[in-house]
C-alpha cells in the first residue's frame, strides 16, 4: 500500500521522476479483525484513497506507472547490482548537473548570552 501511495503523492507533488516498475495497486486497507469460532479471523476491506481533488478513488487495482521503466534482473540484484537504484541515482545526478542546487550559508549564530 505505502509503495503505491508514496509513488502517487511523489508524482502528484512533482518531486521528480519515478523509476522502476508499476506498483502493485493494493491500497484498500483493513482495520481490526473479525474473530471466527475456530480461532481464525477475517479481515475485511474497509477504506481506500481518493485523489487530492476528491473526484475519484485512486490506485486500487491499477498502481502507479513509472516515468522511467527499469526492471531489476534477479541474478544481477542477488550479485549486488540494483539497476533501478542505479538509474534513479543517474537521473538525480543529471538533474543536479543541469541545474545545480545552491545551498545558502547559514545566518550569523545568535548570541544567547544576553
Amino acid at each position: 500500500s505505502d509503495g503505491d501511495i508514496v509513488a502517487y503523492r511523489f508524482r502528484k507533488h512533482g518531486l521528480g521522476p519515478i523509476v522502476g516498475q508499476r506498483s502493485w495497486g493494493g491500497v484498500v486497507g483493513i482495520r481490526g479483525t473479525l474473530p471466527l469460532l475456530d480461532g481464525g479471523f477475517l479481515n475485511r476491506p474497509e477504506y481506500s484513497r481518493f485523489d487530492l481533488e476528491a473526484r475519484e478513488w485512486i490506485m486500487e487495482g491499477v498502481g502507479v506507472e513509472p516515468d522511467i521503466a527499469v526492471d531489476n534482473d534477479p541474478a544481477r540484484e542477488f550479485a549486488g547490482t540494483d539497476d533501478q537504484l542505479d538509474r534513479a541515482i543517474a537521473e538525480i545526478l543529471a538533474k543536479l548537473a543541469a541545474k545545480p542546487v545552491v545551498v545558502p550559508n547559514p545566518p550569523k549564530y545568535p548570541d544567547k548570552r544576553k
